[in-house]
């Protein structure tokens, strides 16, 4: 679905990301989302993933459907609510939005993830006490 350089890219980008915070972000990238509307399906990838076991419950994924044209952010509770509920995400999708439109699909999953790891960082920065990487930093590729 992606090239080697471009999900090089994206890993580097998360792993950058999550080194200044104790936060995880994960990328899922599939050609459709067929039987649901995007965020639901965000929403259950993140449970399938295990990313609602993670200790300060401060976790994001992007989701992808390429060929539907479709994505979703999705953060658990505390992030959601520290980095500013329903207007922080609505910019951050507005932003990817753009990319994704002149098919910056890298260009767009990194931007995007930076944002999320800033937000990240301000309210969860790095804490040595938590286990540094809870959860793997590739992209998960679906159908």
């Amino acid at each position: 679905m992606l090239s080697d350089e471009a999900n090089h890219r994206i890993v580097e980008c998360i792993k950058e990301a999550e080194g200044k915070t104790s936060g995880e972000i994960r990328v899922f990238i599939e050609h459709h989302c067929e039987y649901m509307d995007p965020l639901h399906r965000a929403q259950e990838l993140f449970l399938n993933l295990g990313m609602d076991k993670t200790v300060a419950r401060n976790a994001v994924i992007v989701y992808v459907a390429l060929t539907d044209r479709q994505f979703a952010l999705f953060g658990d509770k505390a992030i959601y609510e520290k980095a500013g509920g329903a207007a922080f995400w609505k910019g951050a999708a507005e932003k990817l939005t753009g990319h994704l439109r002149r098919k910056e699909v890298t260009e767009g999953l990194c931007n995007c993830i930076h944002e999320l790891g800033t937000a990240l960082a301000t309210h969860f920065p790095y804490d040595p006490a938590i286990k540094k990487n809870e959860l793997p930093d590739e992209i998960v590729f679906g159908k």
